[in-house]
Formats: structure tokens, C-alpha cells, sequence
């Protein structure tokens, strides 16, 4: 799964800002990455909507985003295996005309176990992107451009992430959670139609043959590094907060005083972008002062946001989820930034691991949120956060003993 580096001699035949062929890579990119992403979150919002209408408690509603989740995390590794064979472009094709079709499928399911079904096989067809993406990026595209290729995916990411939840809490004011589903589905197919007509065919790859031996020694490595499990262990926490408190967030918001409807709930993620700034603010001060001074820096930050959201009027709610938002994305992009970097060998795998353990935090925690909220409302979902917020702080201040980073090739974490 580790991205092969081409021999300097090729590097000039990889693609420059500047050429067509750069040009139809960034967009296929991007559209991908607004794809997979628009179809992964799509369900957080309509959270309420599939509990009332399906009869089914809160805490059971959000499998529907679990589920997609632990497809991936099932899915995450072996897809990347897989492309080492048959090829990168070859599986994100795959992976994004399985999702999109899974989606638009799911939109007629009979009941809510087959569609909770149908969303764990789109998280398995979904992993096939971010298992392969970065290490097709890494070939094609010439160092002196792929720090703005890899920008332009990212974005694709994070706008992709707010536009399934804000087009499909729209669609399902109009017409309820089956018109969101198809309506958010066909946008996918829109955007896969781009990707497969634009993406360029693999130029720099080799195929090779899974190599079980090597791949569970490097694996059986990188799970003794005590420094690599607790960015593992900071991925999960991170994420299982943010999960679930946006899935406690959706029935607080429609429940009274507020009694919001979906595409208002759907709203609420605008704040995305803030995330996106504090991403690269994070990134330059980590670069100036540490990461291990700025890491614990942002769990406090989104601590701070969590506790603002006990406040009852509304526009505070919404300040507290922007400081929560800014405090993740800061503390995220350091931590995911920190694992290629402290990896002896095999800083892609390394990645992989991070984002299995990110998306396995989403997929346990999350449901926790409308757990917590049954049990005892919102008071109740701010504890889980704060708990899970808290051992991320811990573990935060332990990163400080792990060893001196080494001198590797940074792979960025993307989700």
C-alpha cells in the first residue's frame, strides 16, 4: 500500500500545475473526494427523520452512519492491498460507482436493517478512495506540484463533507430520507462520471504481488511503536467526539425550544470551514513551535466549544460548535501530520492504520451520542464527549515521550 517513489529520472514525465493532464487530475480529484465524502455523512442529519419514521430510538437511527464507518474500517487495508495488484486508478473507480449505486439502492430499502445493511457495504465499496488516493497522488503528480493536488483533493474532501449533509438535509424537507438518499446518490454519480472521464491512467505504477510476509512485519512493527498507537489512539478519541456530538447535536436542534427542521440541522455544518483554517494554522504552528506543544492545545480548544454548547440560546450553541469544530480539525491535522512523519519505514501504512482507528472511533463512539441522549438529553451527550475528549488530553501530554522524529517523507492523512 506504501505509494512507490519514481526514480528521479522520471520525474519530469509526472504531471506539472500548468499541463492539461494536471489540469483533468486535479478535477477528477476533487470530484472523487466530493463524492465519497458527500456519500459517507449523508445520513447525520436526517438522524431524526429515520428515527421517527422508521421507529427506532435515536441511538439505533445512527448505525446508519456507524455502519458506513465500519465498512471502512473493514475494507480500509485490504483495498489499499488490492490496488498494489490491480491498479490505483482501477479500484477508486470501482469504489466510487459501487458507493454511488449502493446509495441509490438504499433509498428503496424495505426496512431499517437492510438499510443499515446496504450502508455497511457502501462503507466497504466507500474505503477504496482513501486507501488509494494519496498514493496515487504521490505518482503521477511532480513533487514541485503535488502540494497543491493534494490541496485541491483535501477540499474536495471537506466540501464534499458538508454538501452530503446540507443537500441531504434540503432533499429530505422536500421529500423525506429516500428522496435524500437518491437525490444525494445521483449527485455522486454526477461527480463519479467526471472523475472516470478526467482521471488519467496510472503511468508510474507497477503491479506487484501481496506480500503477506512483509506486510504483517511492517504491520506487527508499527503496533509495537507506543508512540504510533497513541496518534492511533488520539485519532479515535478525536473522532468519537465529533461523531457524537454532531448525531446528539441533530435531536437536540429539532427537539423544543428549537424545533429545527433538516435543512436547518443540515446548516450547522457551515462551520466546516472553520475547520479547514484551523487545519492550516495548526499545521504552520506545529512547523514553528512543536507538535507537541500545539497538539494539546487543540483538545483543550474543543473542549472549551463542548462546554459552551450546555448554554440554552442558540446562536451560543452554534459558537460552541465552531470552537469544537476549530479545536478537532487543529488537533486532527496535527496528530494525522505527526504519524508519517515519526515512521521509521512504511509512513503510508502508518497513515492507513491512523485512519482505520479514526473511522473505527467514528463507528464505536458515534452511536454513544443518541445513546447518551435517550439516557439523559443533551447534559447527558456532552459527558461522553468531555470523557473522550479528556483521555485525548491525556494521551496528548503522553505523545511528549515518544522518540525523535525521523527523517521520512511526510504522507498526509486525508479524510
Amino acid at each position: 500500500m506504501s505509494p512507490a517513489v519514481p526514480p528521479s529520472a522520471d520525474e519530469d514525465l509526472r504531471l506539472r500545475r500548468g499541463t492539461v493532464g494536471y489540469r483533468r487530475l486535479s478535477i477528477a480529484m476533487f470530484a472523487a473526494g466530493l463524492a465519497t465524502f458527500a456519500l459517507l455523512y449523508t445520513t447525520q442529519p436526517l438522524l431524526p427523520l429515520l428515527s421517527r419514521e422508521l421507529g427506532v430510538s435515536p441511538a439505533t437511527s445512527s448505525l446508519t452512519l456507524a455502519a458506513t464507518s465500519l465498512g471502512i474500517v473493514v475494507a480500509l487495508l485490504p483495498a489499499g492491498w488490492l490496488s498494489d495488484v490491480w491498479g490505483r486508478t482501477r479500484v477508486m473507480k470501482l469504489s466510487l460507482v459501487g458507493s454511488a449505486g449502493l446509495i441509490i439502492v438504499a433509498a428503496a430499502a424495505p426496512s431499517f436493517e437492510t438499510l443499515v445493511a446496504l450502508r455497511f457495504l457502501q462503507g466497504v465499496a466507500l474505503a477504496g478512495l482513501p486507501a488509494v488516493a494519496m498514493a496515487y497522488l504521490v505518482e503521477e503528480v511532480h513533487p514541485q506540484s503535488l502540494g497543491a493536488s493534494i490541496g485541491l483533493y483535501i477540499g474536495g474532501n471537506a466540501i464534499g463533507g458538508m454538501a452530503g449533509r446540507l443537500v441531504g438535509g434540503a432533499f429530505a424537507d422536500v421529500g423525506g430520507w429516500r428522496v435524500s438518499l437518491l437525490g444525494v446518490g445521483l449527485i455522486s454519480l454526477a461527480c463519479t462520471a467526471v472523475f472516470l472521464r478526467l482521471v488519467p491512467r496510472s503511468r508510474h505504477f507497477a503491479p506487484h504481488p501481496f506480500a503477506m510476509r512483509a506486510t504483517l512485519t511492517s504491520l506487527r512493527a508499527h503496533l509495537r511503536d507506543r508512540g504510533q498507537l497513541r496518534l492511533d489512539a488520539m485519532a479515535a478519541l478525536l473522532m468519537g467526539t465529533f461523531v457524537a456530538v454532531f448525531n446528539g447535536l441533530s435531536f437536540r436542534l429539532e427537539d423544543a425550544p428549537y424545533g429545527l427542521g433538516e435543512t436547518a440541522i443540515a446548516a450547522v455544518f457551515l462551520v466546516y470551514p472553520l475547520g479547514s483554517l484551523s487545519s492550516a494554522v495548526a499545521g504552520r504552528l506545529a512547523d514553528r513551535i512543536g507538535r507537541r506543544a500545539v497538539l494539546p492545545v487543540g483538545v483543550l480548544i474543543a473542549g472549551a466549544g463542548l462546554a459552551i454548547t450546555l448554554l440554552r440560546p442558540l446562536p451560543l450553541i452554534i459558537l460552541g460548535i465552531a470552537i469544537l469544530t476549530i479545536g478537532f480539525f487543529a488537533a486532527h491535522s496535527v496528530a494525522s501530520s505527526w504519524v508519517g512523519r515519526r515512521a521509521a519505514h512504511a509512513p503510508a501504512q502508518a497513515s492507513a492504520l491512523y485512519l482505520l482507528a479514526y473511522y473505527l472511533g467514528a463507528s464505536i463512539a458515534g452511536p454513544l451520542g443518541g445513546n447518551a441522549w435517550d439516557a439523559g438529553g443533551w447534559n447527558e451527550v456532552v459527558l461522553v464527549g468531555a470523557v473522550l475528549l479528556g483521555l485525548a488530553f491525556v494521551v496528548s501530554l503522553r505523545l511528549r515521550g515518544t522518540p525523535p522524529l525521523r527523517p521520512t517523507v511526510e504522507h498526509p492523512v486525508v479524510v
